[in-house]
């Protein structure tokens, strides 16, 4: 069965002063690799060639019910209701035109490139514009002469419809594109129908500039200690089975629920920091409380911006009830809507506006929380009534740059950490008992550190008496023990490290973060099989986690002996984030170890690629293993296969 795509209306006054459509097609771009050099060498018989294969395509485009846009210059511009006929149409129009180069002289042969992307276009009579087209002309120029490439949104559709085969060829940056797409080569040789094969070319600058190679390793150690839960690795277009397979997506046993974010309805769109924000405390409040399983941060997030379908969000994150809602923020005023609804029925638990002053946005927050917690019939321990009659601030411009700081933060740079410290900052000194701001600001000072933007050991100090603050401040927020367990880790002070977590998760017994964190300190503490119980502990209260979750995976069943999982989840992991070359090197480890050395030397050479032969000297002590001699083992082991 193959999908057709609704058209809907969006009132956009255009140049002409009406409305135009919007609509989600299939868009296919088509040019000619050579071109300057065919025309060139003989451009009156270039143009006759030229027309003769537009004429080809043409009808094959018609005959797949789709329909030609444009042909400036060599390319030609179509678009379909279907992403399968738009594929299918490709792949026989490579064929016919290989067909008639077979009957032209030599070095006049003319090898099509195509881009196929499906995406939101605008109608405007004939003529189609928006991203959708430009993300089409992009990848065509990524496909080879007589190829095909597609967008990982067109490949979604595809991929169990045809009887092709796809090479996914990475997460690519394209000129004018802000965000990265994945993009897949498609495969029409019967001996590779339905499969999928992972290249291991990848091109991302960033790890291959002098001063990020040394980092790129020490950030593999970080990994899973709940720093990069922001992280923008998309988890969308990694398959289903992946995560099915992992886990089992059953009901707990106690109510579950996810808060999706905040939608922003003011007028000014600087004001998202506001909405984030109070999605996040929400989140927050309701994982201290131990009778409610509360999906993570990350995984609801991924809904952004997105129209979503209630029950379909219940069942990809295996909750029984789904928290929707809305912020207007107006001067000093703020209007609140928030709805409970029964993922599994669609119907509605219970809905509430709130039209406030902003200095009654900590009681709307309150009546939120009370509101889920009466309603879902959660049995309340006195630890969890202490947790929830505590308060993180009541200064409300506290909370307002505490908010902006984490909006700052989220971006990972050198200067949106820098402008976060001062955010966070100016937070503490309003308040100088806000546990939460002196934690993150202990988080940012550490990943200054961490990415090399301050190489002064002193900010490991700094960030641990940030840590003591936090916690001498509010003792009953996991945030300053989190803190501290991050720290103890770099210092390889594992015992202690793994307290500090623990006390973190007794706080917070919901937050994917912490319980992830565990997991890592655990495996690196020489104990991978219960690093193994709470990383996929952690992957069940995050079910669209970040790839930094497998990686600790991979790395638990590596140390642990098992290399067949290993293998399989450090692949799974190069899905996700496939420029991060350390996966690469345990991957090859994991081979050498099943003594796959062909397979083991391609990842060695992977890695090489991506770090340039980067020194392997001072890594030894940068592994936070407890037993040093595993790091040594390690490092020696990968020298002597050629990662120097």
């Amino acid at each position: 069965m193959l999908l057709s795509l609704p058209v809907y209306d969006l009132e956009i006054p255009c140049s002409m002063d009406r409305k135009v459509k919007r609509k989600l097609a299939a868009i296919v771009s088509t040019d000619v690799k050579g071109y300057s050099q065919l025309m060139s060498d003989d451009d009156v018989e270039t143009v006759k060639s030229i027309k003769a294969c537009r004429r080809l395509m043409a009808q094959k485009i018609e005959s797949h019910q789709g329909r030609v846009v444009d042909s400036p210059g060599d390319n030609l511009l179509s678009e379909f209701s279907s992403v399968a006929d738009a594929v299918q149409c490709a792949v026989e129009i490579q064929v016919a035109l290989q067909e008639r180069n077979q009957s032209l002289p030599r070095g006049r042969e003319m090898e099509f490139r195509i881009g196929i992307n499906l995406g939101d276009v605008i109608e405007d009579g004939e003529q189609i514009y928006g991203e959708g087209l430009n993300i089409a002309a992009r990848i065509e120029s990524v496909a080879p002469g007589g190829g095909i490439c597609i967008s990982g949104s067109a490949f979604d559709q595809v991929k169990k419809l045809l009887p092709l085969g796809y090479e996914f060829l990475g997460e690519k940056t394209l000129k004018n594109i802000s965000d990265k797409v994945p993009v897949y080569r498609v495969l029409t040789d019967p001996k590779d129908s339905r499969k999928l094969i992972y290249s291991c070319k990848y091109d991302n600058p960033k790890f291959r500039r002098n001063k990020r190679l040394l980092i790129g390793f020490v950030l593999l150690c970080l990994m899973g200690t709940g720093l990069f839960y922001r992280m923008k690795y998309s988890p969308t277009h990694v398959p289903l089975k992946i995560r099915e397979k992992l886990m089992q997506m059953h009901l707990p046993d106690k109510p579950s629920i996810a808060v999706l974010p905040f939608i922003n309805m003011s007028e000014d769109l600087e004001q998202e920091y506001f909405s984030d924000g109070l999605t996040e405390d929400l989140i927050m409040d309701l994982s201290k409380i131990s009778g409610l399983f509360v999906i993570a941060r990350n995984s609801v997030f991924a809904y952004k911006d997105k129209s979503v379908n209630i029950k379909k969000v219940g069942r990809e994150l295996g909750v029984k009830y789904v928290l929707e809602g809305s912020v207007r923020k107006v001067g000093s005023r703020v209007r609140i809507t928030a709805q409970l609804i029964d993922a599994k029925s669609g119907g509605h638990i219970w809905a509430e506006r709130y039209d406030r002053g902003l200095e009654d946005i900590f009681s709307v927050q309150d009546e939120v929380r009370n509101k889920i917690v009466t309603a879902l019939s959660v049995e309340l321990t006195s630890d969890d009534q202490k947790r929830m009659m505590k308060k993180a601030t009541s200064d409300l411009m506290a909370y307002d740059y505490y908010l902006r700081g984490l909006e700052l933060h989220g971006t990972k740079m050198e200067g949106g950490l820098a402008k976060s410290k001062i955010m966070f900052q100016k937070a503490i000194d309003i308040d100088p008992g806000y546990a939460r701001a002196y934690a993150a600001l202990g988080h940012a000072v550490l990943m200054e550190w961490i990415f090399g933007f301050n190489r002064d050991k002193a900010c490991l100090d700094e960030a641990l008496e940030l840590a003591q603050k936090a916690v001498i401040a509010d003792p009953d927020e996991s945030a300053g023990y989190g803190l501290r367990s991050h720290v103890y880790l770099w210092t390889k002070q594992h015992d202690k490290g793994i307290g500090q977590i623990r006390k973190a998760i007794f706080l917070g017994p919901n937050n994917a973060e912490w319980i992830a964190a565990l997991g890592e300190q655990l495996t690196w503490s020489g104990k991978p099989l219960d690093g193994i119980h709470y990383l996929e502990q952690a992957m069940r209260l995050d079910p669209q986690y970040p790839a930094f979750y497998l990686w600790n995976l991979g790395h638990a069943h590596y140390l642990a002996g098992q290399y067949d999982k290993a293998v399989d989840i450090f692949l799974r992991a190069l899905i996700m984030a496939p420029d991060f070359w350390p996966t690469h090197a345990y991957l090859a480890l994991a081979y050498d170890a099943l003594g796959l050395k062909d397979k083991a030397s391609i990842e060695i050479r992977e890695a090489r690629s991506a770090t340039q032969n980067q020194s392997l000297l001072s890594w030894e002590d940068r592994l936070p293993y407890k037993e040093h001699k595993r790091a040594v083992l390690i490092v020696d082991r990968l020298k002597e296969m050629g990662f120097h």
